[in-house]
């Protein structure tokens, strides 16, 4: 983190840097929600098994009807099971029920490239405090042309709203510091990949976008391109203005 960062009690960045040895894959959860994902949630398990050496713990928050808690269980996995509530509920579960610190999120839809875990690691390491993966850096040719430009347009408006630069506001993939999860009240359901971004880079924590791969995914698609993207719009809306009140709430000179 920062030294030039703030400290408060309320959920702004602190000047604490991480352990000075580094962190471990012994010191990471992987987590995810999880809805009948059962033609991938076995093959993201084995990559993340493969490529982090079995020391990583996965959580699963899982309101599946069909195998997918039993493939997660059988392969080691936490799994918590939850009524479907909704992507943000899950995740959100997700992301509190571990004690490690440093938590990873991902999707259960082989889209997300486990195999650059370490890499996340090493900026976790570096003393960031949330790593974001960029999946447009590369053109992210595997997703649907109307997310693709969908997502260009999330991260256009979030970009305009903050007054800095993001590149993709909606990935599934980061790593993130425990106290960051836990310093900051979330509120999003579909909108929550936006608001898990967003809310710590306007409260000056450390955060890293990196590129990574796209695959196309595994099984069939569980977000309606229309009624969620508005979903995603309105909460980037709601959280940039709700972050931008708080600024100005803490900081009444400013504008």
């Amino acid at each position: 983190m920062n030294t030039d960062a703030v400290e408060s009690d309320d959920g702004d960045a602190n000047s604490e840097s991480g352990d000075a040895s580094g962190y471990t894959f012994d010191d990471v959860s992987v987590v995810m929600g999880t809805y009948n994902e059962e033609a991938a949630i076995g093959t993201v398990l084995d990559d993340v098994e493969r490529v982090t050496d079995g020391r990583a713990e996965v959580v699963c928050v899982d309101g599946s009807s069909d195998r997918t808690p039993e493939i997660a269980r059988g392969r080691g996995a936490r799994v918590v099971e939850q009524e479907p509530q909704g992507y943000g509920v899950a995740v959100r579960e997700a992301l509190l029920t571990p004690d490690r610190p440093v938590v990873v999120t991902t999707d259960c839809d082989d889209t997300y490239p486990m195999g650059q875990l370490p890499e996340f690691l090493d900026w976790i390491n570096r003393g960031y405090d949330v790593v974001s993966g960029d999946r447009l850096y590369w053109g992210a040719e595997a997703m649907p042309d109307l997310n693709r430009w969908g997502n260009y347009a999330f991260a256009g408006l979030a970009s305009l709203l903050m007054g800095e630069l993001v590149h993709d506001t909606t990935t599934g993939m980061r790593a993130y510091r425990r106290d960051v999860i836990e310093d900051i009240d979330w509120t999003e359901n579909t909108g929550l990949s936006a608001e898990l971004l967003i809310r710590p880079k306007t409260r000056g924590y450390d955060v890293r976008e990196i590129p990574i791969e796209y695959d196309e995914r595994a099984g069939e698609t569980k977000l309606d391109p229309f009624s969620g993207g508005a979903a995603i719009a309105k909460s980037i809306v709601k959280v940039c203005l709700e972050e931008r009140r708080r600024r100005k709430r803490r900081n009444p000179e400013l504008r």
